[in-house]
């Protein structure tokens, strides 16, 4: 059986990869109405992830015994000054999850649930990877500038981003 602040919290957790998915499509729509159908392919890559994230903690809430609580899904911003701006919102928003992981690691430290501290590694090894992805975007965007050859080639290395399906857990 899962611990009552445990299954609270990971049910907040479930929706805050929600929002993430959300934030995300809202970017890949962004970037279509700029015409940088490459960058818009990442978010579409990093929103698929995102949903993937979501059902590790619904898979996980229900195979420890707890209850799904689905929420309202917050509403994301859907304009940025710049494909820059995009992209130091997507790392900003990356630090926050982290710190969203961290906050349900001192909880599983706080209870000794070994179990939960097991299964939110995946979560943190993933946030490290999410966070410099995030940050090379930032970098490569600040580099090319509003460069049009070079936001065009940078587009067209955004573009062969594949999703990549994750594991899924077992039953």
């Amino acid at each position: 059986m899962m611990n009552d602040r445990i299954e609270k919290a990971f049910n907040e957790q479930l929706n805050a990869e929600m929002y993430s998915a959300y934030l995300y499509l809202s970017m890949n729509s962004y970037f279509h109405s700029v015409n940088l159908p490459g960058f818009a392919q990442w978010m579409l890559v990093q929103a698929e992830e995102e949903l993937q994230h979501a059902m590790k903690f619904y898979n996980y809430i229900v195979e420890k015994g707890g209850r799904v609580i689905l929420t309202t899904i917050e509403e994301s911003q859907s304009e940025w000054d710049s494909p820059l701006a995009a992209f130091e919102h997507q790392l900003a928003h990356e630090q926050k999850v982290t710190g969203l992981i961290d906050k349900l690691l001192n909880l599983a430290a706080e209870l000794n649930d070994h179990p939960v501290h097991e299964f939110l590694q995946w979560f943190v090894k993933e946030q490290v990877e999410e966070e410099s992805n995030a940050r090379d975007l930032v970098n490569k965007a600040r580099m090319v500038g509003d460069d049009g050859p070079g936001r065009y080639m940078l587009d067209r290395e955004l573009a062969t981003r594949k999703h990549k399906l994750i594991a899924a857990p077992k039953s």
